[in-house]
């Protein structure tokens, strides 16, 4: 698993103005829903009817689609995050995150528009939800906003695969399996094509790794996790 630093001197170099040709579609009055283009006001209802759709189900298909895999990388996650006694941490985009710990606050909340103040926290994750807002680059100055100086920002999300022969067999199990393993256990194909399109419309490592470094982080790097099936960007 290969740990890359990204761009640590873009803004100096001034190596970041590409990236705006490629996020301009994230100003549009249009956005992405998998493979199809909806107004941006509708996404959200989108992406929340999904959720509520598969809600029932969604930790046994992530199990199943991942080959439980899956918590083996939340773990690495949180191992990077180093988390100490006091932290004031927000993990975004909880999910059917559950736990009757006292010191958990859960709040309903936008990440686009965080309900807490500049600076108020010590880190910052968000698992397999980025890809699903409607404006990235709103998330992440969001993300920026709200950490202290010197805060950690972790995101862990499905990503590209690099290798050929790799990426051929990947493509085939997303396109072909995911979905029908979706309408067998949880009864609905549609929200598994919506997931394996997500990810191929989500930017690549790098790119993220920009639009990260475009939002004021610094020390920009990512790791790649089975290859590039998901990969961890950390800030």
């Amino acid at each position: 698993m290969a740990l890359r630093s990204i761009y640590r001197g873009l803004k100096k170099n001034n190596l970041l103005s590409p990236l705006c040709n490629s996020c301009s579609h994230l100003h549009s009055h249009s956005t992405s829903f998998g493979y199809k283009e909806v107004r941006e006001e509708e996404k959200s209802q989108m992406v929340g009817n999904v959720f509520t759709s598969v809600a029932s189900s969604y930790d046994l298909m992530n199990d199943l689609m991942s080959g439980g895999l899956h918590r083996l990388w939340k773990e690495r996650l949180v191992s990077k995050l180093n988390p100490f006694p006091g932290m004031k941490h927000l993990d975004v985009a909880g999910g059917t995150g559950f736990g009757d710990d006292k010191s958990l606050v859960w709040v309903e909340g936008d990440a686009e528009a965080l309900k807490f103040e500049d600076g108020s926290m010590d880190g910052y994750t968000i698992a397999f939800g980025i890809r699903n807002v409607t404006h990235i680059e709103k998330a992440l100055a969001e993300a920026h906003r709200v950490l202290k100086r010197g805060g950690r920002f972790l995101c862990l999300e499905l990503s590209h695969v690099e290798l050929p022969i790799f990426k051929d067999l990947y493509d085939y199990y997303s396109f072909s399996v995911i979905p029908a393993l979706g309408e067998l256990v949880a009864g609905d194909r549609e929200s598994y094509q919506y997931l394996v399109e997500s990810v191929r419309r989500f930017p690549s490592q790098e790119k993220f790794a920009k639009m990260i470094a475009e939002a004021g982080f610094d020390k920009v790097e990512y790791e790649n996790l089975v290859g590039g099936v998901v990969a961890i960007i950390l800030g």
